[in-house]
C-alpha cells in the first residue's frame, strides 16, 4: 500500500534525498546508430609549456583533462585527437592527427596525448578544417552529432584561414556539425576569438581558468556530444507550398528547417479517426535563441479556402540557449461530426520556424511523427471528461517513499527510459535534456516532482551574478505538451541552490479531447507519457561538478480502468513494466565513490551531493510541503512567448 506523504516531515524528506544523491550520477548510455563522433583539437604550441599553477605546466594539465574526458565517454563512442604546434618550433602547417576518430580506445587516446610536447605556432583555422575532415560522414539517412572540441590557451597567430571564418564555413557544411571551444587560462583577444569560433560553429564556449575547470568543462562538452538526441524516421523533404507537399502516412520522418522557413506535408484522412502530428526540432544545445523562437504548427483542410483545424506554438520560453522544442497539432473529429474538419480528404501540416534576429541561423533537424487513432466502437458511450486534478493537486506531493534507483534518462522520445512509480536519480549536464516515459492507463493520473539539490559553485573574482534555470515538460502519447494549468511549477531559476519542479495530469479520459484547456485536451489516450527534464546552459559558468544531480518522485494515482467507456471496470491485466531494480535501470547501477571515478564522474560530485542534501532539510522540504509559489523563478531568467 502506498504511504501517504502529502505532509511528510522534513526529516523523512531529508533521508530520502540524501539516499538518492550520495550514490552519484549514472554513467553515460552507450551510443546508438548514427550517434556521430568527437575529435578533440589540442593546442600544443609553445605557450602550453608555461606554468599552469601548482608546479605543473599547461600541457601536463591538458593531458590529465583529456584522460578524464575519455574515461567518462561511453564505450565505443567514435573519438579522435588532433594536435597543432607539436612538431616543430615554427610553422603554420603544423597540425597532425594523433589518434584517428574510431570506436573509443581509452588507453590509445591517453597514450597519444602523453606523447605530445609543446613547441610551435597556433594554426587554429587550418586545424579546424582538418579536424572536420577527420570526422566520419554520417550513415545514410542518419542524423547524429559530429563535434570538434577545440582546447586552446591562446589565439591563432597564423591567420590563414581566419579561425572564425573557417568555423562559420565548416558549420554550414552539415546540420549535424558542432564546434565547441574551451579557453584555458585565456583573456582579452584570445577569449574573444575562441568565443567567436564557438558561436560561428553553432557550439558553446567554455571558460577554464584553472586545472579543475579545464577537466570539468572538457568533460561537459564531450559527454554532451555523446548524448545527442537519437533520431528515428524515414528521410522526407517538406515542400515550400501546400500544393507540392509530400504525403505522409502513419510513421516517423526526418527533415530539416532553416530560420524563417516553412515546410508543408500532406496526409489523407478519413472522416472519423483522430490524426496527431508531433513535430520536434533539435538545435545544437545551448546555441543562441530568443524567448519566442521555435515552431508554429498548423493543420489545414485542403481546397480553395482551407480552414485551420488546429494550431500551436512550441517555443523555448527563455533566451539562455537552445534545447529540444516539441509540439503537436491534431485533427480531432467533433462530437457531432458536422464540422468542416470532420470531412474525409487531404489535410496539410504546416511547420514554420520562428527565429529572432541574432538567434542561431543553422538548419535544425526535424522529427515528424504522424499517428492515427481510430474512433470508439459503435455503441460505446465514453466516460465524462475529467478536468480537475483532484487528489494530486499542488498541495499533494507524490505519495511514494522508496530507495532511489539510478537511471540514465534517454536523449529524446525514441530512447526515453521507462520508469514507473517510485524515486529515481539522474545527473544532467548544462544544456542537457533527459527523457523518461511512464505508462498511464485509463482513469489514472501522473504526478511527479524533480528535486535539484545544493550544488557547490565556483568562486569568481567579479561581482557578476551567475544564474540559469531548470525546467520540465510533460508530453502525451501524441507528443503534445501537457499544460500545467494553475497547479504546477515546471520552470525555476537556478543558482545552485535547491529547486523543485512539479507537474501532473488530470485523469486520462477519452472525452478530454473536446475540452479547450491545454492541461486537459492532450490527456485523452492511455499509454506512455513522456517526462523531459532540462538544465540551463549557463549552469556551466557556476556549477563546480560536471553534472548536477536530480531526483524524480513519480506517482501514478488511481486504479487503471479497463477502457475509455462510461462505468468501465478496473483493468484485470494492469501491469507496471517499469524496471524494478533492473531492466533498463541496469544501464545505471548504483556506484560507490570508486566506481563513480572509474566512470569519469569525479568523487567531489558524490561528496557535494551529500553535503548539498543538508540544505534540503529546510529549503526543499518547504518547497515541497508548503509549495510557496509567489517566488516562482525569482531572480532567474524571465520566461516569455506563448505555448
Amino acid at each position: 500500500m502506498k504511504a501517504r506523504l502529502g505532509r511528510r516531515t522534513a526529516a523523512v524528506l531529508l533521508a530520502g534525498v540524501v539516499g538518492a544523491l550520495v550514490a552519484g550520477p549514472p554513467a553515460t548510455a552507450e551510443p546508438g546508430p548514427g550517434a556521430g563522433g568527437l575529435v578533440m583539437v589540442l593546442d600544443s604550441s609553445g605557450c602550453m609549456a608555461d606554468g599552469a599553477g601548482g608546479g605543473r605546466t599547461r600541457i601536463e594539465v591538458a593531458r590529465d583533462a583529456v584522460g578524464t574526458v575519455v574515461d567518462g565517454l561511453p564505450d565505443g563512442y567514435p573519438t579522435g585527437l588532433r594536435v597543432y604546434g607539436a612538431e616543430r618550433t615554427s610553422g603554420c602547417t603544423d597540425t597532425r592527427l594523433a589518434r584517428p576518430v574510431e570506436p573509443l580506445d581509452r588507453e590509445a587516446v591517453k597514450k597519444a596525448v602523453a606523447g605530445v610536447e609543446p613547441k610551435g605556432d597556433t594554426p587554429i583555422g587550418l586545424s579546424l578544417r582538418k579536424a572536420v575532415a577527420d570526422l566520419p560522414e554520417p550513415e545514410p539517412g542518419a542524423v547524429g552529432r559530429r563535434t570538434v572540441l577545440l582546447i586552446s590557451d591562446g589565439e591563432d597567430n597564423c591567420g590563414s584561414p581566419p579561425p572564425c571564418e573557417a568555423a562559420e564555413e565548416l558549420a554550414g557544411s552539415g546540420l549535424d556539425l558542432r564546434i565547441d571551444a574551451v579557453g584555458f587560462q585565456v583573456e582579452g583577444k584570445a577569449r574573444e576569438e575562441l568565443t567567436c569560433i564557438a558561436k560561428a560553429g553553432h557550439g558553446a564556449y567554455y571558460d577554464a581558468p584553472d586545472a579543475e575547470a579545464l577537466a570539468r568543462q572538457l568533460q561537459r562538452a564531450a559527454e554532451l556530444s555523446a548524448g545527442g538526441y537519437r533520431f528515428e524516421g524515414d528521410a522526407i523533404e517538406g515542400a515550400a507550398s501546400a500544393e507540392e507537399a509530400p504525403t505522409v502516412e502513419p510513421g516517423q520522418y526526418l527533415d530539416s528547417i532553416g530560420p524563417g522557413e516553412t515546410r508543408w506535408y500532406a496526409a489523407g484522412l478519413d472522416a472519423t479517426s483522430t490524426a496527431d502530428f508531433g513535430v520536434t526540432a533539435v538545435p545544437q544545445p545551448g546555441v543562441p535563441v530568443g524567448y519566442s523562437d521555435g515552431l508554429e504548427l498548423r493543420v489545414h483542410t485542403s481546397g480553395e479556402f482551407p480552414m485551420v483545424c488546429d494550431n500551436t506554438r512550441a517555443t523555448f520560453h527563455q533566451d539562455e540557449g537552445a534545447l529540444p522544442v516539441s509540439g503537436a497539432v491534431s485533427r480531432v473529429p467533433t462530437a457531432k461530426a458536422n464540422a468542416t474538419c470532420d470531412q474525409a480528404g487531404t489535410y496539410h501540416l504546416e511547420v514554420e520556424r520562428v527565429s529572432a534576429k541574432g538567434s542561431d541561423q543553422a538548419r535544425w533537424p526535424l522529427e515528424l511523427r504522424m499517428a492515427v487513432e481510430e474512433p470508439l466502437a459503435a455503441g460505446t458511450v465514453p466516460a465524462q471528461s475529467a478536468t480537475e486534478f483532484g487528489e494530486i493537486s499542488k498541495d499533494q506531493v507524490p505519495r511514494v517513499d522508496a530507495p532511489a534507483q539510478a537511471v540514465t534518462g534517454g536523449t529524446g522520445f525514441n530512447d526515453a527510459v521507462r520508469i514507473g512509480e517510485g524515486v529515481w536519480r539522474d545527473g544532467l549536464l548544462p544544456a542537457q535534456t533527459r527523457w523518461y516515459k511512464v505508462k498511464v492507463g485509463w482513469g489514472q493520473q501522473l504526478r511527479y516532482t524533480v528535486d535539484f539539490g545544493n550544488e557547490p559553485t565556483v568562486d569568481h573574482d567579479d561581482l557578476v551574478v551567475r544564474r540559469s534555470f531548470v525546467s520540465t515538460t510533460l508530453h502525451a502519447p501524441s507528443r503534445a505538451p501537457v499544460g500545467t494549468g494553475t497547479e504546477f511549477s515546471d520552470y525555476q531559476g537556478y543558482f545552485g541552490k535547491p529547486s523543485v519542479l512539479d507537474h501532473g495530469t488530470v485523469p486520462v479520459t477519452w472525452t478530454n479531447r473536446w475540452e479547450p484547456a491545454a492541461h486537459v485536451k492532450p490527456v485523452r489516450a492511455a499509454g506512455d507519457y513522456y517526462l523531459a527534464v532540462s538544465l540551463g546552459p549557463n549552469t556551466a559558468t557556476f556549477a563546480e561538478n560536471p553534472a548536477v544531480g536530480a531526483v524524480l518522485r513519480v506517482e501514478v494515482a488511481s486504479t487503471e480502468l479497463a477502457g475509455p467507456q462510461k462505468d468501465a471496470p478496473a483493468a484485470t491485466d494492469a501491469t507496471d513494466d517499469a524496471p524494478a531494480a533492473g531492466a533498463e535501470a541496469e544501464k545505471a547501477p548504483a556506484k560507490d565513490t570508486a566506481a563513480a571515478e572509474e566512470a569519469g564522474w569525479p568523487s567531489p560530485w558524490v561528496l557535494a551531493a551529500a553535503g548539498g542534501a543538508m540544505a534540503l532539510l529546510v529549503v526543499a522540504a518547504a518547497a515541497l510541503v508548503v509549495r510557496r509559489r509567489a517566488g516562482r523563478g525569482a531572480g532567474g531568467p524571465t520566461r516569455g512567448g506563448t505555448a
